[in-house]
């Protein structure tokens, strides 16, 4: 099985691409990185910090005072917890009349990057990020988190201790939390109960995706508006890559092999790739290469999916009685492997606070509230108990009300989480962090470009024989990278802050440059048609 080796092949320095959590569990304190391996300060290209205002960045300020108020920006994933968080903002600012908080909700694609190319660059536009135990132990080191340890400790009743400890120790980084959960996921798949009990079948608690594609085909039912699965196809690091690359692992492919080689042109990563776009192709919701959780939600809440694998996160949507027609119709199970144990899938949308804000701590008063045990009770009581956010916190789970509810997936949920390690969910050793995706800066750039080549295969764009030699190419180029991309992976946002700076200071000077080469030309002239005469 495979185990994270610190005597791993030091990484190419032409594989320094540019990018962007640690999927796996992060030991607790995290070790240093190996000397041999040089340490990185990667930045995105200052050319994101020139498109802020063309991004949108720019227009949401810099948390300005507002009537008397310390003014907050906080950036955050439109999903629907988050929706509920933004709708209980009043309860907040009951208990702190002196903050104001202005939100900027976007969907998962757009808010990873403009929160990426905000604290890459030290924009300072928020005050508060809604990141993951992707980007946390890879900006922590850079200087661009805060550290919040200062801050939990003296929040009474905040009990780290009761965070689900995977999704903690992978928040952590050399003993200190630089983000702290609002709810965590692994690998789920939801079924319609009702669906397989007419057609009598019977879901195993660990399924195969071998089960998964019989199932599929005996229940799609496109006269009756009911597809066999529904799956993500929307192009994206954290949108296809998230089912897809736990279906590449199961089937005992990868993305690197140990000398840091690109493998996506493996025979295992061929077939898992292959079965995963012919059982969304053949069996598979409508506007399959488009669909992202979101949409993915919504097909199978209304009754128009037989099955959805996706993230455990997935219960509070489902189990929705204002949106879901299929409540109390479902059953829940383990991610669908191959020649694993477990299919291998850890993210938590968590909340930082980048170290550019100067209102820290009207910043983390927000995250307390919204992290806090407190906050649990008040979104069962005012909003649902099946609206909880899961997976962050074990009390969660031990709350009489949601425990009624939840227990068809409780369990399976912290069975997930808890074995979510590369031992559990790969066949092979890899280099470095990651499950359904790969803990390198350069993985956000590259995981969203072989998406594209993955969806272009689900819309029938291009075979998958033709998406893998493309995402291969990609790999490879990015490992042929040369000299000037590694000399990139070396700035700092200090150093982006001086040399816009440095440029600043250019500009401003070509007048003064220019008038005084046009008065030397004229001077010069001036004496030289004196000389003639």
């Amino acid at each position: 099985m495979p185990a994270l080796r610190d005597d791993a092949p030091e990484r190419p320095v032409s594989a320094m691409f540019t990018g962007e959590q640690r999927m796996g569990p992060r030991p607790h304190p995290s070790p240093p990185p190996p000397p041999s391996r040089p340490r990185r300060r990667t930045v995105l290209g200052a050319g994101l910090a020139a498109g802020l205002g063309a991004a949108g960045l720019a227009g949401c300020g810099t948390g300005a005072s507002a009537g008397g108020k310390e003014s907050i920006v906080v950036a955050i994933v439109s999903n629907p917890q988050m929706q509920d968080a933004i709708s209980l903002i009043d309860r907040f600012t009951a208990q702190h009349p002196d903050i104001d908080v202005r939100f900027v909700s976007l969907p998962e694609n757009e808010a990873r990057a403009k929160i990426t190319a905000s604290v890459a660059s030290g924009g300072g536009e928020f005050d508060v990020v809604m990141i993951s135990n992707y980007e946390t132990p890879l900006w922590a080191p850079n200087g661009w988190l805060t550290d919040l340890e200062p801050y939990i400790a003296r929040t009474e009743g905040y009990a780290p201790e009761d965070f689900v400890p995977t999704i903690k120790d992978a928040l952590t980084v050399d003993g200190a939390m630089y983000s702290v959960p609002f709810y965590g996921e692994s690998a789920f798949l939801v079924y319609r109960q009702d669906l397989f009990d007419e057609a009598g079948l019977t879901m195993p608690e660990r399924p195969g995706w071998d089960d998964i594609r019989s199932f599929a085909r005996t229940l799609h039912d496109p006269e009756a508006g009911i597809s066999g699965i529904a799956l993500r196809g929307l192009a994206g690091w954290g949108e296809n890559l998230a089912p897809m690359s736990t279906v590449i692992n199961t089937f005992g492919g990868c993305w690197f092999d140990m000398d840091w080689a690109p493998r996506l042109d493996s025979p295992e990563v061929h077939d898992a790739v292959a079965l995963y776009v012919d059982t969304l192709r053949s069996y598979g919701q409508p506007g399959a290469a488009t669909s992202g959780f979101g949409e993915c939600l919504t097909q199978f809440s209304q009754g128009n999916a037989a099955m959805w694998f996706d993230a455990s996160s997935m219960v509070s949507g489902v189990e929705n009685p204002d949106s879901s027609t299929v409540v109390g119709k479902t059953g829940y199970a383990l991610g669908p492997t191959k020649d694993t144990e477990y299919a291998g899938w850890l993210y938590s949308w968590a909340l930082a606070i980048p170290e550019t804000s100067r209102k820290k701590d009207a910043a983390w008063e927000f995250i307390a509230w919204m992290t806090h045990p407190d906050y649990f009770q008040l979104v069962g009581q005012e909003i649902g108990w099946e609206a909880l956010p899961p997976g962050s916190r074990l009390s969660t789970y031990e709350i009489p009300e949601y425990a009624e509810l939840s227990k068809t997936y409780a369990e399976p949920t912290l069975d997930s989480m808890e074995n979510s390690t590369q031992e559990n969910s790969m066949t092979v050793d890899v280099p470095c962090d990651g499950l359904q995706n790969v803990v390198i800066p350069e993985f956000q750039d590259l995981g969203t470009r072989v998406g594209q080549q993955f969806s272009a295969a689900i819309a029938g764009q291009k075979s998958v024989g033709e998406a893998l030699d493309q995402a291969q190419g990609n790999l490879t180029a990015a490992n042929a990278a040369t000299v000037p991309i590694f000399l990139m992976s070396t700035m700092t946002s200090e150093g982006l802050f001086l040399a816009r700076l440095s440029a600043a200071s250019v500009l401003a000077s070509l007048p003064v440059v220019l008038a005084g080469w046009i008065a030397q030309k004229q001077l010069v002239r001036g004496l030289s048609m004196g000389a003639v005469k």
